[in-house]
């Protein structure tokens, strides 16, 4: 199934997306400790990043700080999974995975299209992963784990 967005998110003023430039992995583990995830080793998760097929993050121009990341694995041929998908707290934390979430799925969408998409995500995203279309607990299913 194809995604299309209903409508176009506007991060606010001084804030971007941004993938292309690595995040440190000790601001990633600030993000996720902050949103009730694991944390991990900071080889571990830069090796991982760097061996995603993708991330997008969430920046601010000014303060130079994470406020979102999420980072996609796929065999580019039947599956695509988004990873440690997170966002700073706060009131605009629901817009933050919304972005993370539509700029991923439109990404998934030109570049692997036909992949079935799975999360790992917190609970705080719950909201924004079915505002995006994504079924949360389908049959009782309730953990993908998978140790850097």
């Amino acid at each position: 199934m194809q995604y299309f967005s209903k409508k176009k998110l506007v991060l606010p003023e001084g804030y971007f997306v941004n993938s292309s430039q690595i995040p440190l992995a000790q601001e990633v583990n600030k993000l996720l400790a902050n949103c009730g995830c694991e944390i991990f080793p900071k080889k571990s998760l830069s090796e991982a990043i760097k061996n995603s097929n993708f991330f997008v993050t969430i920046q601010n121009e000014v303060k130079n700080k994470l406020y979102g990341f999420v980072r996609v694995t796929s065999d580019r041929g039947l599956n695509a999974n988004l990873w440690n998908l997170s966002a700073a707290s706060g009131n605009n934390q629901q817009l933050y995975y919304s972005i993370l979430l539509q700029v991923t799925l439109e990404k998934i969408n030109r570049e692997m299209p036909g992949c079935s998409i799975s999360v790992q995500a917190p609970v705080s995203s719950f909201k924004s992963l079915e505002e995006n279309g994504f079924i949360i607990d389908p049959n009782g299913i309730r953990v993908m784990g998978y140790k850097l």
